[in-house]
């Protein structure tokens, strides 16, 4: 496992497991699969509906907390200050923990404009130790200009969505400009078209890999954390085995000419959903 120091020195895995449209009682099985695979960092949101059996999965893994990386966070219609801080116990007792090692804001939605409030709701726990990093997730360039202009700490992760077509540049730079992680949702594009693209199946029978693990080293490489999602136990494996080789440069400007801007999800800008 690659490990990457955020901003504030927390140490963070730079694979992940994502839960993302796992029913609670899949999460479980899956999140205990991941976590026997060599997982320890998980990821998780209110909106999943899945805290609970994440929580179980931890509780039943037999694995320290101290080792263990977990991330949650806070939905749309929870945002605004003392909604947040509620927000979060919930969150908290539905995982059974005492803590969160990272709490995101899950969407800027711009329209409602509640974003600085509740971030800095989420600085209070930070501060208050109960989350050891706190970050965003879907913030375009001019939502994370707004927290450095209004807010005390840095964002630690800038969770969106990113793979081969849509591989935000422009965030990435600024991200690198303020030393904020970026973090990959969807990185392997819910697994559609981009798996047959013939670039990425031409490098990975180069390599002896699948074309997931190809995309996913192309991530790390990148010097992005990223958190794939499955629920098939061999595809669970496959994704965690993306470290024993490496893309050359050829490799990596090829992938970098794939870029689109297609986007898989909602525009942040657009996305103000309750």
């Amino acid at each position: 496992m690659n490990y990457v120091t955020l901003n504030n020195g927390l140490e963070m895995p730079q694979l992940g497991f994502g839960v993302w449209q796992v029913p609670d009682e899949e999460a479980t099985p899956a999140v205990s699969k991941a976590l026997e695979a060599g997982y320890r960092s998980i990821d998780t949101a209110t909106l999943y509906g899945n805290e609970n059996g994440v929580g179980k999965a931890i509780a039943d893994s037999g694995v320290s907390r101290e080792e263990l990386f977990i991330t949650t966070k806070v939905w749309n219609r929870d945002q605004g200050y003392e909604n947040t801080l509620k927000a979060f116990d919930e969150s908290m007792e539905k995982l059974g923990l005492d803590y969160v090692d990272l709490y995101l804001i899950h969407w800027p939605m711009p329209e409602v404009d509640n974003y600085v409030k509740t971030y800095k709701a989420m600085e209070k726990l930070y501060h208050d130790g109960r989350v050891k990093a706190i970050g965003v997730c879907n913030f375009n360039v001019d939502h994370l200009q707004r927290l450095l202009d209004e807010c005390d700490v840095v964002p630690a992760v800038n969770q969106v969505e990113c793979h081969p077509y849509l591989q935000q540049k422009e965030v990435k730079e600024f991200c690198q400009e303020h030393n904020i992680y970026v973090e990959a949702w969807s990185p392997l594009m819910n697994g559609k078209d981009i798996l047959q693209n013939d670039v990425i199946q031409r490098i990975a029978e180069k390599h002896d890999k699948t074309p997931a693990q190809v995309i996913l080293r192309w991530h790390l490489q990148s010097d992005v954390i990223v958190i794939p999602k499955s629920v098939t136990p061999s595809r669970i494996e496959e994704n965690f085995n993306a470290f024993d080789f490496e893309l050359s440069e050829e490799d990596m400007r090829k992938i970098g000419e794939l870029d689109q801007g297609k986007r898989n999800g909602p525009d942040p800008d657009e996305m103000n959903k309750y």
